[in-house]
């Protein structure tokens, strides 16, 4: 008897593989980044570039089991919109600073926590077979795209970054008012 497609939610489901796991992290990835766009629909810039990262993040899913889809020039242009980001936020990003403000960059900081799970998945899939350099460097910078866009979002609102001091680590700020002191 042929199974009933309703009870399937995912063929790979019930794999032992990691690329199940990694797989199900850049799909909720994907999901938080269509969130992100329905919150920030009025900040060009972060409207544009996340709809070219969404379906990004589904190529870097299909790129461990299936064809790699994830090119040269697709790391090229996340770099420039990480540069984008970067140049418009310098002085806020120079520090901790707690996931908070607006709507749309809270989700941006939930998009950046889910590209930290999906390199985290992806380093367990590579234990388990080879993994592409090139899978490893998009999806860090992206983890890193993610956060200067939520704070760009929060500027763009006028909305403060709260600096996170650590109790646990030192930080360059840190040392330098031990050594004042």
């Amino acid at each position: 008897m042929k199974k009933d497609m309703r009870y399937l939610c995912y063929p790979f489901m019930r794999e032992s593989a990691s690329t199940v796991d990694f797989e199900i992290r850049t799909d909720s990835l994907t999901t938080r980044i269509g969130e992100a766009l329905a919150l920030t629909e009025d900040v060009a810039a972060v409207q544009r570039d996340l709809q070219i990262l969404q379906p990004m993040a589904y190529h870097l899913n299909g790129s461990v089991r299936g064809k790699l889809a994830i090119r040269d020039e697709d790391l090229i242009e996340l770099s420039n919109m990480y540069d984008y980001y970067v140049n418009c936020t310098r002085d806020k990003i120079d520090h901790f600073v707690l996931p908070q403000g607006t709507q749309g960059a809270c989700v941006l900081h939930g998009c950046r926590s889910e590209a930290k799970k999906s390199v985290r998945a992806l380093h367990k899939v590579s234990i388990e077979r080879e993994i592409p350099e090139i899978l490893f460097d998009y999806a860090n910078l992206l983890a890193n795209v993610f956060f200067t866009m939520a704070v760009y979002v929060n500027q763009h609102h006028g909305v403060e970054e709260i600096p996170f001091v650590s109790k646990s680590y030192p930080t360059k700020k840190t040392k330098k008012k031990e050594v004042a002191n």
